[in-house]
């Protein structure tokens, strides 16, 4: 009997991961393990859904202990967030990641080249980009996390958590922001230089353009060591309405870039990570560091 074809690429099996519980969803994975199966013949295609919210990180971390997989993240930028610090809890792992899109925000896949998955594998290119290192270092404890697109302090969390409060679609999300503008807090931080600043909005961002936000840079190199910092001092509800059209229809024009931004939170203030939301207790030292071609990615 004929030896079986020998897989294409670095990959020795494809991982897929995903959440079984959105809508849809069976038949896309059905779809995907034939297209990989006829367009790839050899290449080994397992199939990892989650339980709950986190589980994709453990089984990414499971993945990338064993051989090299090519993992993709079935997902939106939370999902595949959680891939992302699977695979970089394992020290040395040779395992690459990807995303396809389905969730209700996919700023990270919006902001890659467009490519189909069985063509990027055919195709053999790993590549790998910068993500973004975030530290909390607290009185009692430090916590590392990374972000493949941006984090965000200020409006950013705040509207993820008015969207998740209002509901999905787009009428619903619209009244979602409206409300979030009105109730808008800033917040203080002071710098490692000592400088106090007090901000509605700052965004620390590895891709241009943001779902809820549009276009936040015009600077689009995931793979340079650096990132845009994107701040709105406090200066009142229209304003930042103000910058907000302005994102989503001429954008922001270049920002500033930086390796690395520090301050310390001189009051509690929500953080999004991608598409988690985290809350940072005052008085807690943040350290954001660009983790120069940290990710292996296709």
């Amino acid at each position: 009997m004929a030896d079986d074809p020998a897989p294409a690429g670095p990959f020795d099996r494809v991982v897929l991961i995903f959440n079984p519980s959105r809508a849809g969803m069976e038949n896309r994975i059905d779809a995907l393990q034939r297209d990989i199966t006829a367009d790839v013949p050899g290449l080994h295609v397992e199939l990892l859904p989650t339980d709950f919210a986190g589980h994709a990180r453990d089984l990414a971390r499971s993945a990338a202990t064993e051989g090299a997989p090519l993992i993709v993240s079935v997902s939106g930028d939370g999902g595949y967030n959680e891939v992302v610090n699977g695979v970089l809890d394992v020290s040395g792992s040779r395992a690459v990641c990807t995303v396809l899109p389905a969730g209700n925000a996919n700023d990270h896949h919006r902001s890659m080249p467009e490519k189909s998955l069985t063509g990027a594998i055919r195709a053999n290119r790993v590549r790998r980009i910068d993500l973004l290192r975030i530290t909390f270092r607290g009185p009692l404890r430090e916590q590392v996390h990374y972000a493949h697109s941006y984090i965000g302090f200020g409006l950013t969390p705040l509207m993820a958590i008015g969207i998740e409060k209002g509901g999905k679609g787009k009428i619903l999300e619209l009244i979602s922001v409206a409300r979030t503008l009105s109730g808008l807090r800033p917040f203080e931080l002071v710098r490692d230089d000592g400088a106090t600043a007090r901000f509605d909005s700052l965004i620390l961002a590895n891709i241009s353009r943001m779902a809820k936000y549009g276009t936040v840079s015009e600077s689009h190199h995931p793979d340079d060591g650096r990132f845009e910092v994107v701040t709105l001092p406090h200066a009142g509800r229209w304003k930042m309405a103000l910058m907000t059209l302005r994102a989503v229809t001429l954008g922001l024009g270049h920002q500033p870039s930086v390796s690395s931004y520090a301050f310390t939170t001189r009051n509690a203030v929500p953080c999004q990570i991608d598409g988690e939301v985290v809350h940072v207790q005052a008085g807690t030292h943040v350290l954001v560091e660009s983790a120069q071609g940290a990710l292996a990615t296709i």
